[in-house]
């Protein structure tokens, strides 16, 4: 039988780190990130078509730079 105290903790942590993704999402929005030159963007009568290209590339960057300097 799983600990309750520990399946608690893992509650909270999970939802801290949906809380911080969502919180990174808002503020990546306000500064423009997610309609950067070269995110794919088609819009035909009832279809809509997004596809973030730079922003992937843009955001896998920053999380390689950072995670090497952790790991370092």
């Amino acid at each position: 039988m799983p600990d309750l105290q520990s399946f608690g903790k893992l509650l909270l942590v999970g939802g801290g780190l949906i809380a911080a993704a969502g919180l990174i999402l808002l503020i990546f929005g306000r500064l423009g990130i997610g309609r950067l030159p070269g995110d794919i963007f088609i819009q035909r009568d009832n279809i809509a078509f997004y596809f973030p290209l730079a922003t992937m590339l843009l955001v896998s960057i920053i999380l390689t730079l950072i995670l090497n300097f952790i790991r370092r």
